[in-house]
């Protein structure tokens, strides 16, 4: 029973039809249940207000390892994974992590499979097993994940932040564990690991420290039923909140200039303060009135002035890390090669603009506009899948108060110039710590942060050595931000002359063709508006591809200052490259869109190039190039195994190779060229009536094509470009290896690809059956049980409407051939399970399949990319979520058995498989070793000989401005 059931009125949005209810059981587990009817999955979240800052000494990464044993097995459900199991079988998915504070427990599930899921997920709580058997293997999944993020600059440079701080205090911890922490030290200590894993659990889950958010499709009442019956087993230690002492930087901390090394190309710098933490006033929200102004890029903001000398190209300000004792204010900025050589001179910079607030006064009239376009994000936010939801309301639970659980401090309404001015007076060069990132220190660094090995020196920086670089800074005009055009003051909604399901073909040209699919669905006062410019002299070389890239990012660049106001309210575009050209996105409150469009495409229109602005954009895609050699090796098997498939894919490093010599007045030549042909492809969905969104487009048309001189002319039918997919020769297996990227990165990674179909309903049905009922055992076996790598995952795959499966591995333990090895091995161990699969379990995948593929959309976005995908491949079946279902009702166990055994069984006669091993530094050695001068039956040696000798899929598109409909 609840002991507690309070008819406190939880802060919802107008247009939020779910009911809420807030309970508290009688173990003191603090509930929050939420109704929705409309549903159609389920989630639930639960917050242990323990993190690892309670991590034992010696122990690092202790709360992690524990939140990796709970998913393993319970008392009531003893075998391994069956949790993760059952959510999947039933279309759901499951996650947790570990922050600071709080780990959080979260899963979704189709509805009909709720009930039993939350009953599993329960026992995570009451009582887990945490087997002895499990802990070795859950160990190396830690230390996994801690590998994969050795080269990932977010992480070294957050860890070296928290190194820079009181050895005793929480925050200066290592919270990701790894196997040194976990297994090596403790040994060494007579520590046993599991023992400790067993107290730690006993000690800190205690259902006082736990908050719940429950999110079904029944009424509050049955709701409440469930989660007292499910969850009122939990003990409560009536444990109190861990408490922290207070901010953890001291004198020694603080006035401190760290020079470090990045892993990427690029300067950064981060000037961070700890200051009063904000939650203490959030209703005041000092911290988002400062990091408004101080994170502005309108014209006079500090950004804008940065960006005009040509010393920086990004800039965001806010509360960085926080807990309820101590927080840090955050100003990052990107810096221009330019920009690191002023580095006194752009922090002078920044002082100044935070001496010319308290200047200027705290401004009620910006505090209010900031107010209000918060209210109305709040009022009209878009619905969002219920998995996010509850995490999102989980997280709040302890720090707000109930009525504010679904604000949280998103509502800022009470000005208070006091307590901004109390922020502000903390940002002073007093307790400034600057971190100044760049691969120009490289050698130049004394010290080396432990857990990650990031190279760093520090030297102090007193408040006269800034009051000097203020000085010194050039003298520009800073000044506040205007009253913002962009905030939307008509929210109305459109009636849509017909009820349409499906977008339909407004009209069709030989300059363009306009879907159009108003709002029948989300009654919400926003649109969505792609246009795809299909220009043939974009993509003919790599030098066009990198002319393009260059050519968006500095249309995007001259509107920066301008379109940065219609961000603040709330409407978004963007301009980027394609396969065939660039497309401009606008999305957002429909009320001022058109203004934002027409501008966006008139820029566009009288394009000129101006060389600083050129030079600077030119700098940021090179580094944007250099840096791909850092992704992690699964997304460089993943980029490779694009480019062999891709016919017309011209490989980045062709494209970085001829970056050095392209220059300005080769791109004020190509630009004109680039568009003298073009097809537009359009698409307008949401509050939007049918003659506003063809008018859109003829303006659209009238600048580009019209007049006696026009920018473009209509492509010919030869010109329209199509993206096809090289088709794998029946029963063959293609291998592609590569050394990775970053000579220093230990990890390898393996992509299995197996090609299946061109686009039909009926093998699309097979193929995501097959992967939906493998998907999980494929983790748990390579995975938990084989422990290759903490990345493990099967996938579809859709190659502009090919479709197949790939396996993605990434491991330091194994090479790729190993693992390409492991992957057949599995599914020949899987080929048993599927001939062995009962009718109920069929079913049972076969009805969660079905449900998945009925889920609504759950905002204009989701619904507007869903179609366009279905423009940008061809394929155009606007109700394919319908037909695919009415397909699988027909569809035969026997059926699905006779699909693997012709394209998916290791040895099967159509089988197309294509591996891409990406060979990491620790599996270099043994590579070499075996590599023979001859080629192997399936090696391909080179990626352009193969794809030229191979046949072609056909593709959907036909010639998009012809297409008979």
């Amino acid at each position: 029973m609840a002991i507690g059931k309070d008819d406190i009125e939880i802060l919802k949005p107008r247009t939020d039809k779910r009911e809420y209810r807030r309970i508290v059981l009688k173990n003191s587990l603090e509930v929050l249940l939420i109704s929705d009817p409309e549903t159609d999955k389920c989630a639930a979240s639960m917050d242990v207000s323990v993190g690892y800052f309670s991590d034992p000494d010696g122990l690092e990464g202790l709360a992690h390892f524990l939140e990796h044993m709970l998913f393993y097995a319970s008392e009531k459900y003893p075998l391994e994974d069956s949790y993760s199991k059952y959510i999947n079988e039933h279309g759901g998915s499951t996650n947790a992590f570990t922050d600071s504070e709080n780990t959080n427990y979260y899963f979704d599930v189709n509805t009909g499979g709720f009930e039993e899921a939350l009953d599993r997920f329960a026992q995570f709580f009451i009582k887990p097993l945490m087997s002895a058997d499990a802990t070795m293997r859950e160990i190396k999944a830690v230390d996994s994940e801690n590998q994969k993020n050795l080269l990932s600059d977010a992480w070294r440079m957050r860890q070296l932040q928290k190194h820079l701080s009181m050895e005793g205090h929480p925050y200066h911890k290592f919270g990701t564990g790894n196997w040194d922490t976990l297994e090596v030290r403790p040994k060494a200590r007579g520590v046993d690991t599991r023992l400790e894993l067993l107290k730690f659990y006993e000690q800190n889950y205690s259902a006082n420290l736990m908050h719940l958010v429950v999110y079904a499709k029944e009424s509050l009442d049955k709701i409440q039923s469930l989660v007292e019956d499910k969850f009122q087993e939990i003990k409560n230690s009536d444990r109190s909140f861990p408490s922290l002492p207070g901010q953890p930087c001291t004198s020694e901390h603080l006035q401190i200039l760290v020079r470090t090394v990045p892993i990427k190309e690029g300067n950064k710098l981060k000037i961070v303060w700890p200051i009063t933490p904000g939650i203490h006033y959030y209703k005041e929200g000092p911290c988002r009135y400062l990091g408004h102004l101080i994170g502005h890029e309108g014209e006079g903001s500090l950004f804008y002035i940065l960006k005009k000398l040509g010393w920086a190209t990004g800039l965001s300000a806010g509360e960085g890390e926080w807990t309820l004792e101590f927080s840090f204010f955050k100003v990052v900025i990107d810096l221009t090669d330019a920009g690191h050589d002023h580095m006194q001179d752009v922090i002078g910079l920044l002082f100044k603009y935070i001496q010319l607030l308290p200047k200027t006064g705290v401004c009620k009239w910006i505090f209010d506009e900031l107010s209000a376009v918060c209210e109305t994000g709040f009022h009209y936010q878009d619905k969002i899948p219920p998995i996010d939801y509850v995490l999102n309301i989980a997280l709040n639970m302890q720090i707000y108060p109930p009525k504010d659980w679904l604000a949280g401090s998103s509502l800022p309404s009470n000005f208070n110039q006091g307590i901004i001015q109390m922020v502000l007076d903390e940002l002073s060069p007093d307790n400034v710590r600057i971190f100044w990132e760049s691969k120009k220190f490289a050698g130049l660094t004394d010290l080396v942060e432990p857990w990650y090995g990031t190279a760093y020196s520090i030297e102090k920086v007193t408040t006269s050595m800034i009051q000097e670089w203020m000085s010194s800074a050039p003298n520009e005009n800073l000044h506040l931000p205007v009253p913002n055009i962009f905030i939307p003051t008509d929210l109305s909604l459109k009636n849509p002359e017909e009820k349409v399901k499906y977008p339909v073909l407004l009209r069709k040209s030989s300059y363009s063709r306009v879907w159009y699919k108003p709002d029948t669905m989300f009654s919400s006062p926003k649109a969505y508006v792609k246009i795809d410019f299909n220009c043939p002299y974009a993509s003919n070389s790599p030098e066009a591809q990198v002319l393009t890239a260059i050519f968006a990012q500095l249309v995007m660049d001259y509107l920066n200052e301008y379109a940065y106001y219609a961000q603040v309210a709330g409407l978004h575009y963007a301009i980027s490259r394609t396969d065939s050209g660039f497309e401009v996105t606008v999305v957002g409150y429909n009320h001022k869109l058109r203004i934002l469009l027409e501008t966006v495409v008139d820029k566009i229109a009288k394009f000129e190039v101006l060389p600083d602005r050129f030079s600077v954009i030119k700098e940021r895609v090179t580094q944007d190039y250099q840096n791909l050699k850092f992704h992690q090796p699964y997304q460089q098997a993943m980029y490779y195994c694009s480019l062999l498939l891709e016919d017309h894919s011209w490989p980045l490093m062709e494209e970085l190779e001829v970056l050095p010599n392209i220059k300005a007045e080769d791109l004020a030549k190509f630009a004109p060229m680039m568009l003298s042909r073009a097809f537009l492809e359009c698409y307008i969905g949401g509050n939007i009536e049918r003659a506003e969104a063809e008018s859109m487009i003829q303006h659209v048309e009238n600048i580009f094509f019209k007049g006696s001189n026009p920018i473009c002319q209509p492509l010919f039918s030869s010109q329209h470009l199509t993206k096809r997919i090289v088709k794998l020769e029946k029963g063959m297996s293609y291998f592609y290896s590569k050394e990775g990227l970053n000579p220093s990165d230990d990890n390898s990674a393996l992509l299995h690809y197996i090609q299946v179909h061109r686009d039909d309903f009926m093998l699309n049905m097979k193929l995501q059956l097959f992967a939906l009922i493998a998907k999980q055992p494929a983790f748990h076996q390579l995975r938990s049980v084989e422990q290759l790598g903490y990345i493990t995952v099967l996938l579809q795959r859709n190659d502009s409407g090919i479709h197949g499966l790939q396996f993605i591995i990434q491991s330091t333990l194994k090479g790729p051939e190993h693992i390409d090895l492991r992957v057949e091995a599995f599914l020949r161990m899987f080929e048993t399970q599927l001939y062995e699969m009962t009718h109920d379990d069929f079913k049972s995948n076969l009805n969660a399949l079905i449900d998945m593929k009925l889920e609504k959309h759950k905002n204009l976005r989701e619904e507007s990319r869903f179609y366009w995908r279905e423009i940008s491949d061809g394929t155009l079946k606007f109700d394919r979520k319908e037909v695919e279902v009415a397909a699988l009702k027909q569809l035969t166990q026997q059926e699905l058995i006779d699909f693997f055994n012709q394209y998916i069984k290791v040895g099967a006669p159509q089988k197309r498989t294509l591996s891409v091993h990406v060979i990491g530094k620790e599996h270099l050695l043994g590579y070499k070793a075996t590599k023979t001068e001859v080629s192997q039956p399936g090696e391909i040696n080179d990626i352009f000989s193969f794809r030229r000798s191979l046949p072609l899929y056909g593709s959907f598109k036909g010639g998009s401005g012809l297409l008979k409909l």
